[in-house]
């Protein structure tokens, strides 16, 4: 009986263990970025009351006879499963779709979580807002072997986001010319398309291209400037092949030059019409598709893309790369200890921290303007609380039961 007594007494205060990390997980249902767990049981040692014997020839063989001691906690598992993704429309929100986790510099350590719940602090960093952690990525100009690229093998930093930051004006260096020139139309036929261009200072300068049909497959074309900018080799032929496309070799395509009217110093600006064409249509549409001068800058906003990558965008229209966003990820992230405030920590049992671009390989990727939600099924909690709630009344019957045996034991001798 007292055997009995103190098996329900374990089989009461684990089944209260169960109940008290199921009354966690629903108390956090619809904390962003929370992750399940369970309880599991097992049964404890046994006393051996009697052996196992062999079979002989005449009787047959006997099994063991054991009375068990109760029970006990086997394992209490953080389920990592996915949570589903909940729309902010906030661009620092983030959320991971897939493996891995936000890693966060404390200052002391290593921090991870599933949320990305983000904003840029004062001095333009990346950081956690409720926490103050900075979020770990890997920044353009810590790159010192190829400026202006992410090396994703070297050691994460801390993740900035210099919102004000000028881009200087580059000035116009190169120009893509795409489209048709039409074959049907007579000699002196002229087609005119514009664009503008910059110098290093800035200053847009506007051009007109007039191409003009001098003979079959052949066409002159010349530049204006607008403003009084002083041009040279600004002339040029373009001769086509009997398939309508450039004949680059017989074409006389010149460097041109633009010298500025104000302070600015002149600069080249390599012509590129190898994607131009000549075909019968209705009219000619050739136009310059690309020229890679700009004007002065500042940054005042930026998206974060499924791979991580933190893209500027600034005043003049342009975009830059700026980051990419690391995620951690371990071979048995289960095993991540957690630490309160949507972190986790690295443990003896959740592997070496390994560093990863999102959406590489097995790794997830971003979504930015989500928040992931909590991975917590409600049918699932309530149906384990009423199985958890029926064993502990099960457990506290056995105590009674065994109680009131033993009163009857004391009660003999009256």
């Amino acid at each position: 009986m007292m055997r009995s007594m103190f098996s329900a007494v374990a089989g009461l205060r684990n089944h209260q263990v169960r109940m008290d990390v199921i009354g966690n997980n629903i108390a956090n249902v619809n904390t962003v970025g929370f992750k399940a767990s369970r309880v599991t049981f097992q049964d404890m040692i046994y006393e051996l009351i009697r052996g196992a014997s062999s079979p002989t020839e005449s009787m047959g063989g006997s099994n063991p006879q054991q009375a068990g001691l109760g029970m006990t906690v086997r394992s209490v598992d953080t389920l990592m499963s996915q949570g589903s993704l909940e729309s902010t429309g906030k661009s620092t929100d983030l959320a991971i779709q897939g493996e891995g986790f936000f890693v966060l510099d404390t200052g002391e350590g290593q921090a991870f979580t599933r949320v990305g719940a983000f904003d840029v602090n004062l001095q333009k960093y990346l950081v956690d807002p409720s926490t103050g952690y900075y979020v770990m990525g890997w920044m353009v100009d810590n790159n010192p072997l190829k400026p202006g690229q992410i090396d994703t093998s070297m050691t994460p930093t801390h993740v900035s986001i210099p919102i004000g930051q000028m881009m200087i004006a580059k000035a116009t260096a190169n120009m893509i010319f795409t489209g048709n020139l039409d074959a049907d139309v007579p000699n002196s036929t002229v087609a005119t398309t514009d664009s503008t261009v910059y110098d290093a200072q800035g200053t847009a300068h506007h051009l007109t291209f007039s191409f003009t049909k001098s003979a079959a497959n052949t066409w002159n074309y010349s530049i204006a400037a607008a403003g009084g900018e002083t041009l040279a080799g600004n002339t040029g032929t373009l001769v086509f092949k009997p398939d309508g496309s450039i004949d680059l070799a017989s074409s006389t395509i010149n460097t041109l030059t633009v010298t500025p009217t104000g302070g600015a110093a002149a600069f080249n600006i390599t012509l590129d019409f190898s994607k131009a064409i000549q075909f019968a249509s209705d009219k000619s549409d050739i136009q310059v598709t690309y020229q890679d001068g700009f004007p002065m800058g500042v940054l005042d906003n930026f998206s974060v893309n499924v791979d991580g990558t933190i893209v500027g965008t600034f005043t003049n229209g342009m975009n830059k790369q700026l980051g990419r966003i690391a995620l951690g990820i371990f071979g048995n992230p289960g095993g991540l200890l957690k630490a309160g405030s949507n972190l986790f920590k690295q443990s003896n049992n959740s592997g070496e921290l390994h560093y990863s671009a999102p959406a590489t390989g097995a790794v997830g990727s971003l979504v930015s303007g989500s928040l992931e939600m909590a991975n917590v099924d409600l049918s699932r909690e309530f149906t384990n609380m009423i199985i958890t709630q029926r064993g502990f009344q099960a457990n506290s019957r056995v105590i009674t039961a065994s109680d009131e045996m033993l009163q009857e034991l004391v009660n003999l001798k009256r």
